[in-house]
């Protein structure tokens, strides 16, 4: 039997549309788009628009169109690929070349902006947005200059103007946002350039610049260890960032140089750390936290090695580094105290008490304006020449040498200025003593208070004299010292004539020049000396003429 053909009807809607009928499509939907966009509804537009491509892809104006509407969607690099596609299907087609050049300026790119507005120039001399758009791009490439100038000067708010000019003509520019971020970091505006930063990432995930600028804002707020992540995720995106290698390692080094001298401090082993702090100091002058805290830590282990003045200096520089740092301002009050500069130190603890009212910052703040009170009176601790812990017997031999040294008969011969400026501190010394030398007196003295009820104000009801020859028991009118060699052992510790023998050689035989021969009894009478002044003869043994003094007890000097 044979076969038999049968015929199957297929059931397949062919729509062949001709060249013309294509067109016609076409441009129905760019009416549409046309409506869309003229009612603001750009997604709608958009959507035509690229219905309109897809039925005339050879079309310049539908590229031109969808330009349009993507501009408006903020979408400014897809605008400028549509752009180009225009130009390249039309180079004749003006708005297409005004299109590509704004986008270029949208997106910071001044030089093509630039080329597309000349272009439209040669087509159309005359063109007035062409040649307002062609000096705003130049404005931009001066802006850019200005920048790269300042940021070469490390001239950072400079940088921060210019970009702020340049972004109000190249808004959707990263570049832009990108140097200005880097520069509020350095200039310590952490939340501005964290801002600016999430805001690219937020529409790329992946911007390398945008991920190492949230690390720099982590690393120069002193966290580092998160720094670090970002820093190395900004590595992963763009293996070349040299900037965020950079900053990566040195927020490694950073960390381990403070840690280490942390730990040599903590051992008590001050210099090392204070070499440490040092080290770290110079590893990124550009991080103003971690070096405020570098400069406060070094400023501790400087007062551990009694640098005090060092340590102040150091503690200032925190300060200025960062204005808020309370702990730099305790350090430097506390180096200020230890210096006796009293007021500086007043100064910094009210600026803490200031800003943190605790009761321990009350307390510091009593403690220095009263420190500050009793440094406005005498200091009779320095009067005597002892430290404020000395004791009874210090402040008597204190006393001792520090009263025979200003006695004005030991300056009997000087000039009448200078006798009477050593009357006034023998004088001192007196009041000085009366005061520490008395129990009462001297803790009123040590806690501030007045001294006026006690009678010893300004020295006015201080007899210096009657002091002196108490205390060496003298007596006598005027500042004489008593003729007894009994009185010269208790100012000397040794009377003039007996003294043992290698010193009587030294004091007599070498500065007189005395003779062998010449003898002196232990205790002669006065009479053995000519003088016309006494107390010169007892202060000033170089004075003393001796006269053969014939008695049993004769004492040669060898």
């Amino acid at each position: 039997m044979a076969a038999v053909d049968i015929d199957v009807p297929v059931d397949m809607e062919t729509q062949i549309c001709n060249p013309e009928d294509m067109e016609r499509q076409a441009e129905g939907f760019k009416e549409q788009g046309n409506a869309f966009y003229s009612q603001k509804d750009y997604s709608e537009a958009f959507n035509y628009y690229t219905k309109a491509i897809d039925a005339s892809p050879k079309t310049a104006s539908y590229y031109g169109n969808r330009a349009a509407t993507l501009m408006m969607l903020r979408r400014f690099r897809e605008a400028l690929e549509d752009s180009q596609q225009a130009v390249r299907l039309d180079d004749c087609f003006m708005k297409g070349h005004l299109r590509e050049g704004k986008c270029h300026l949208l997106l910071g790119n001044a030089m093509a902006a630039s080329r597309c507005f000349q272009k439209v120039l040669e087509l159309e001399p005359s063109n007035r947005e062409a040649q307002q758009e062609n000096k705003t791009a130049e404005t931009l490439l001066e802006f850019e200059r200005m920048a790269e100038f300042g940021f070469e000067k490390r001239d950072f708010r400079k940088v921060v103007f210019c970009m702020d000019r340049a972004l109000a003509v190249a808004s959707a520019c990263h570049r832009f946002k990108i140097l200005k971020a880097e520069c509020l970091a350095l200039l310590g505006r952490y939340p501005e350039a964290q801002s600016v930063a999430s805001d690219i990432l937020r529409m790329d995930s992946t911007n390398a610049d945008a991920l190492y600028v949230r690390g720099l804002c982590l690393y120069y707020e002193d966290c580092i260890d998160k720094a670090v992540q970002f820093f190395v995720q900004a590595l992963r995106m763009a293996p070349d960032h040299e900037k965020a290698r950079l900053a990566c390692r040195n927020a490694k080094a950073l960390k381990a140089k403070k840690e280490e001298g942390n730990q040599a401090f903590k051992n008590n082993n001050y210099e090392v750390a204070y070499q440490l702090y040092t080290d770290a100091l110079a590893i990124d002058p550009n991080n103003i936290k971690t070096n405020a805290k570098l400069y406060c830590n070094r400023a501790t282990a400087g007062a551990k090695l009694k640098k005090l003045n060092e340590a102040i200096d150091d503690c200032t520089s925190a300060i200025k580094l960062d204005d808020t740092y309370i702990k730099a301002y305790l350090r430097r009050a506390q180096c200020y105290m230890n210096t006796e500069q009293y007021e500086e130190a007043v100064r910094d603890y009210e600026k803490v008490y200031q800003t943190e009212k605790t009761s321990d910052h009350k307390h510091l703040l009593k403690n220095a304006q009263l420190e500050l009170k009793k440094s406005k009176r005498k200091d009779y601790y320095k009067v005597l020449g002892v430290g404020k812990n000395a004791t009874d017997d210090e402040i008597k031999k204190a006393y001792r040498k520090r009263a025979l040294m200003h006695h004005p008969d030991r300056h009997s011969a000087a000039t009448p200025e200078v006798q009477k400026e050593e009357e006034k501190k023998f004088k001192e010394v007196g009041e000085a003593f009366t005061v520490l030398s008395d129990p009462k007196k001297k803790i009123r003295y040590d806690n501030g208070h007045d001294l006026d009820d006690d009678g010893c104000s300004d020295g006015r009801d201080f007899d210096a004299n009657n002091i002196f020859r108490a205390f060496f028991g003298g007596h006598g009118g005027g500042y004489s010292f008593d003729s007894s060699p009994e009185v010269w052992i208790k100012l000397f510790g040794a009377c003039p004539y007996c003294q043992n023998q290698n010193d009587m050689k030294s004091n007599l035989v070498k500065l007189l020049e005395m003779p062998k021969s010449t003898h002196l009894h232990p205790h002669p009478p006065l009479s053995a000396v000519k003088s016309t002044n006494r107390a010169s003869v007892l202060l000033f043994p170089i004075q003393i003429q001796v006269v053969p003094y014939k008695n049993d007890q004769l004492t040669s000097l060898n």
